[in-house]
């Protein structure tokens, strides 16, 4: 098995540009979000929209936490909210979370997928389906598969997707079966995609 080993300059000069990034994880992506949220440039052109597996049963205080770190707008994600440039959204709990035309964002109480009720696969396979070869999928660390089918959704669509690498994450299950499904991936340790975030094109002011 073969996976590519990314430049985060190359990747992030090569950009279309990105009109929206997803990222997901579980146990263990945290502490690589409390590395990537940082580095998110004020002005970004494009969306951004984190889903992370979440107890159902509490309030999710994920975007209270993340406000305090990052240069953009953080607002939990609402049904049928206008997906803006610029703007971070995260998934609340015990909902999916999907990609809809306008672009929108829309919440559903289907059943759990791989256990989970936010999935990931859900949020990136809808978002692969609405932006195509202008999306970026990052997949970071958990403990079981959700994801892999989504981020192939994603590099089948022509976005480009980037998985952590297993030997960085606290729980290498699900960024490992992303590369067993699809070794194109890109891999890289959560600096790197840090790195690859603090270069990505931005709103300049006149």
């Amino acid at each position: 098995m073969s996976a590519r080993v990314a430049n985060s300059g190359a990747i992030a000069s090569s950009a279309g540009p990105w009109e929206a990034i997803v990222i997901g994880g579980s146990a263990g992506a945290i502490d690589a979000l409390n590395v990537l949220i940082p580095a998110l440039p004020a002005g970004l052109q494009a969306a951004v929209i984190v889903l992370l597996h979440l107890p159902r049963d509490r309030r999710s205080l994920l975007a209270d936490i993340f406000r305090d770190r990052c240069a953009l707008p953080v607002l939990e994600a609402e049904d049928q909210q206008q997906i803006q440039p610029g703007h971070l959204y995260v998934a609340p709990p015990d909902y999916h979370l999907l990609v809809d035309k306008g672009p929108r964002l829309a919440l559903s109480i289907d059943e759990p997928v791989h256990y989970s009720r936010p999935a990931i696969d859900v949020l990136f396979d809808s978002a692969a389906h609405c932006y195509g070869g202008k999306l970026l999928g990052v997949l970071l660390s958990g403990a079981n598969e959700d994801g892999a089918e989504g981020l192939a959704a994603i590099h089948a669509a022509g976005g480009c997707t980037v998985v952590q690498s297993p030997a960085t994450a606290a729980m290498p299950t699900m960024p490992q079966a992303a590369l067993t499904k699809v070794p194109g991936h890109h891999v890289m340790t959560p600096d790197e995609i840090a790195a690859m975030f603090a270069r990505l094109p931005v709103h300049r002011l006149l």
